[in-house]
């Protein structure tokens, strides 16, 4: 039987995992990394760690089933979009850290350069804001600040990429330059109505254009694995950004099916069909995917911390032992008193677009304890999840269902209280790693192992389905309370 190896590069960790033909896992390996904040509202990546970690779990979930390379028909691989790097084409040295989508530096350069032509320009060209979230402006700061890098760009002697170029470009040992459309469509770069790079962007950011990788449907020959590294030449035939991937392993494949994926951060995906539907409540307009050239699109809402806020509470604060603690904590704490939790650690996204927000926990007494605080965490990423869902409404969305995944979804409190908030279904599949298994079924297509996403469709299984069991008198009565507390940290 032949598996597919997904590769899974995180904001905070790199996966692989192995999935037979009916998307059923069959192993992974994790590894964290460290994250590296030089400044307030800077976040950075080592480059050696992304590679290391990336291939240590390749090679290990290989070892661990008893697996070799000849038994991988293909390679997956999704990734932590936007973060930024750059390298040097001939030695292979990036010039700097990865600088990470969470990367706040670019907030100032980004107010002195906004107008209202560039917004609208930004928005019709990209589908995106203009914002220190997206690569371009990290682009510029590389080139600016680090020593030699313009004139080395300019001379053809630099590459950028996403983690996902990054990635392929060291599997390949260098002989691929490549990035998919997905993630070149969250560059501010590229241009999602004609699918090139955008020569008028371009020149607004002063990027030359050698330095940016070939673009590719999500299913495609993007090179192969150097046998040196797992033992075995492997086509990489299926990459995508890890929101993009996650609709994808949720089957979201007809137009106004919505995902929301717990990570790191927070993303809820709309399948917007073959229509690029523009908000008007500053959510984002993206390619959720393209195959055998055919486009579609997708409306996006984007928190910047989710995930976050439980590492926060176990690493920074130690509130909490494990990440699964809070789930007991929360079922045993009836409610936060009041207290709210607004995570803006790095900014807060969609609809707000903040990037200068920070943190706060507002509505503290005497009688606050821990628990509360642990509980306002967990609800604050329910509250986010609720901001993104009524902008989607506002742009004429109906909502009856939203398919879950990532991390966050095994804790079955937060499930409901999901559902509770938002007055509607939640669904969680039996896979809820359904980043990399988007990647695992792209890679599939790509190698032609499944003939179609309709054949895709039907390996999604449902694992449990919450229901709201909250009024909506007292939903609205805690969603209040979270607006006034968001107001607080709005600068």
């Amino acid at each position: 039987m032949p598996y597919i190896l997904s590769i899974d590069q995180g904001t905070t960790s790199s996966r692989a995992l192995v999935f037979n033909l009916q998307g059923q896992k069959q192993g992974v390996h994790q590894q964290e990394f460290p994250q590296y904040f030089p400044q307030d509202g800077w976040v950075e990546h080592d480059p050696n760690d992304l590679w290391g970690t990336t291939l240590r779990c390749c090679q290990t979930v290989l070892k661990d089933l008893k697996l070799s390379g000849k038994d991988i028909a293909a390679v997956g691989l999704t990734n932590q979009r936007e973060t930024t790097l750059m390298w040097n084409k001939n030695t292979g040295q990036p010039i700097y850290n990865a600088i990470v989508w969470q990367d706040r530096r670019t907030s100032d350069y980004c107010d002195k350069i906004t107008s209202q032509k560039i917004r609208h320009m930004i928005a019709d060209k990209t589908g995106l804001v203009l914002d220190s979230y997206f690569s371009a402006t990290k682009i510029v700061w590389l080139l600016e600040n680090i020593k030699g890098a313009r004139e080395q760009a300019e001379k053809g002697e630099l590459l950028f990429g996403t983690v996902d170029t990054f990635i392929i470009w060291k599997l390949t040992s260098g002989k691929s330059h490549v990035t998919d459309i997905t993630n070149a469509a969250r560059t501010l770069l590229f241009n999602i109505h004609t699918q090139q790079w955008d020569e008028e962007l371009l020149a607004l950011f002063d990027i030359p254009k050698q330095v940016l990788p070939t673009v590719l449907d999500n299913a495609a020959d993007f090179g192969k694995v150097d046998k040196q590294f797992l033992g075995h030449e492997i086509p990489i035939t299926g990459v995508a950004g890890d929101q993009q991937a996650a609709t994808i392993g949720q089957a979201c494949f007809k137009a106004g099916m919505v995902k929301s994926t717990y990570g790191t951060g927070c993303f809820v995906v709309m399948n917007t069909g073959n229509k690029v539907v523009h908000s008007n409540v500053s959510l984002l307009a993206t390619v959720a995917y393209r195959i055998n050239g055919n486009i579609t699109y997708a409306l996006e809402g984007s928190i910047f911390n989710a995930g976050t806020v439980v590492q926060w509470l176990r690493d920074k604060i130690h509130l909490i032992k494990n990440a699964s603690d809070t789930e007991t904590i929360c079922r045993n704490t009836p409610s936060t008193k009041n207290v709210y939790l607004v995570p803006a650690f790095t900014g807060l996204g969609a609809p707000y677009w903040d990037s200068k927000a920070r943190g706060a926990i507002v509505g503290l007494t005497r009688d606050s304890t821990d628990a509360e605080i642990v509980r306002a965490g967990l609800e604050s990423i329910a509250y986010q999840t609720k901001d993104l869902i009524d902008a989607m409404v506002k742009d004429g969305a109906v909502l009856s269902t939203l398919r879950v995944d990532g991390g966050m979804v095994a804790n079955n409190w937060f499930l409901q209280f999901l559902a509770d908030m938002l007055q509607i279904s939640i669904q969680r599949p039996r896979c809820i790693e359904t980043t990399a298994l988007g990647a695992a079924y792209l890679a599939g297509l790509g190698a032609n192992l499944y003939s179609s996403l309709d054949e895709i469709h039907h390996h999604w299984q449902l694992d449990q389905e919450f229901s709201a069991d909250m009024s909506k008198e007292q939903m609205n009565l805690l969603y209040q309370g979270w607006q006034k507390a968001v107001k607080v940290v709005l600068s």
